[in-house]
């Protein structure tokens, strides 16, 4: 199978063997702006954002599309998704600040976090935030307090975990039971109880969230049916009207040639048809459907260059292939044992002639982008391209040993535009106050 499925769309080789990405050639992007460099294709994340906007509105008469900002967030790409007419999902005061420098319209911005602090809360209210979804007791309490202060009415959401498996990596698991987040089923009646009788929320719904990389749809329709079920039990005890239904994220993207995603429609056709059929068998109208996708808008449109350094042969055991990138700009495969392909973007169609590990710089032994795949043979100067890098890399990353965190570039129709320069010594001191 052709690595360049996994690709931005359109990607293709051009007649000297280099990998091009919206038109750019990537061994020119790598000379201009260096490497490591995370390009993004506009035409894809634009495309994405229809998709599910698409597959999702002509199966469902009442649609929100969010964007989970956690993935990737920046201002140039903030502005795409305002075009596109999207809404956010954002997790803390920082993405808030962002999403406001560029007058997205607040009102279509849903505020997540387990642990928001009461300066978050209160800027969130300050912007005139659509929904807060109210993840526990505490925040019930001390939002009340603040929008009360504000002499402010808020429209919240409840988090619930629904006690659903998803059947993914622990620690992108959200909606068990044994998780930070949200209320449990079995606190959830008080919660709704307390967030009705409180003057300043109003409680227009119910949110869940299962975790991330969900390659099947059964969780979502066994979480769908936890949570309609229980929202009729409110309806008949506390006379409590579902407006809105949440079913998060978590949609998934192929990384691998060996683990394809099912297409967004199949998720588009299974989760609509569960709230339909649940919500009829429950009795209850149907609800606004909120949908929270991130990596799946943007982890495809990502690809990360590397500068193939430093070669090592260790005869029968391993090759080691050193670039000038790694941990610091993308930790997922120390901390979740994410796995990746890669193509040489300057000989993109040359045949693998033998197996390799891409390494990082760091001073770490974990610091492994990619362990054992099939390349052709590599040369120090090759330049090494990374698919499906748009998705929390850059969110994630670090300065660890004083690294510069990468530049970024937007490429359309064979133009590339900066859109975050690379950091600088000055970037690593300028909070120092000694």
């Amino acid at each position: 199978m052709n690595r360049l499925i996994l690709f931005p769309l359109n990607t293709k080789i051009n007649s000297q063997g280099h990998l091009v990405i919206g038109g750019c050639d990537a061994t020119e992007l790598a000379a201009d702006f260096g490497t490591p460099l995370y390009v993004f294709d506009e035409a894809t994340l634009r495309t994405k954002c229809r998709e599910f906007k698409g597959e999702f509105g002509k199966r469902y008469p009442d649609v929100r599309v969010l964007y989970a900002c956690k993935a990737f967030i920046n201002r140039a790409f903030l502005r795409i998704l305002k075009e596109e007419g999207m809404g956010l999902d954002v997790v803390s005061g920082g993405e808030i600040g962002i999403s406001n420098s560029v007058s997205f319209p607040m009102d279509t911005v849903y505020f997540h976090g387990n642990s928001k602090t009461a300066a978050e809360l209160t800027l969130a209210l300050d912007v005139q935030i659509g929904r807060v979804v109210v993840d526990n007791f505490y925040e019930l309490k001390l939002l009340n307090g603040l929008a009360m202060t504000a002499d402010a009415r808020q429209d919240i959401l409840l988090r619930l975990t629904p006690g659903i498996d998803p059947h993914t990596h622990k620690y992108i698991t959200t909606g068990i039971i044994d998780s930070k987040f949200g209320f449990n089923i079995s606190q959830a009646g008080e919660a709704v109880r307390q967030a009705l009788a409180l003057p300043n929320l109003n409680l227009v719904g119910l949110h869940f969230h299962l975790g991330s990389l969900i390659f099947e749809t059964e969780p979502y329709e066994k979480s769908i049916d936890v949570v309609l079920n229980f929202a009729s039990e409110m309806k008949r005890k506390y006379n409590f009207e579902l407006q809105e239904l949440n079913v998060g994220g978590g949609y998934a993207v192929q990384y691998t040639l060996d683990q394809p995603a099912g297409p967004v429609s199949t998720y588009a056709e299974d989760i609509t048809k569960a709230v339909r059929d649940k919500c009829r068998e429950y009795g209850l109208a149907l609800p606004r459907l909120v949908i929270e996708p991130g990596r799946a808008i943007v982890g495809q449109a990502g690809v990360a260059l590397y500068t193939v350094g430093s070669i090592k042969d260790i005869p029968g055991i391993r090759k080691y292939v050193s670039v000038d990138g790694g941990m610091a700009d993308n930790i997922r495969p120390a901390i979740y044992g994410s796995k990746y392909e890669a193509l040489l973007a300057n000989r993109a169609g040359e045949q693998n002639t033998e197996k390799v590990t891409i390494a990082g710089k760091y001073c770490e032994s974990g610091d492994i982008l990619i362990n054992d795949i099939e390349l052709p043979e590599i040369n120090s100067g090759d330049i090494i391209a990374i698919p499906d890098s748009g998705a929390y890399c850059i969110p994630m990353s670090s300065n660890y040993n004083g690294a510069f965190k990468p530049a970024i570039v937007l490429v359309n129709d064979g133009k590339a535009q900066l859109i975050r320069r690379r950091e600088t010594a000055l970037d690593l001191i300028r909070c120092d106050e000694m």
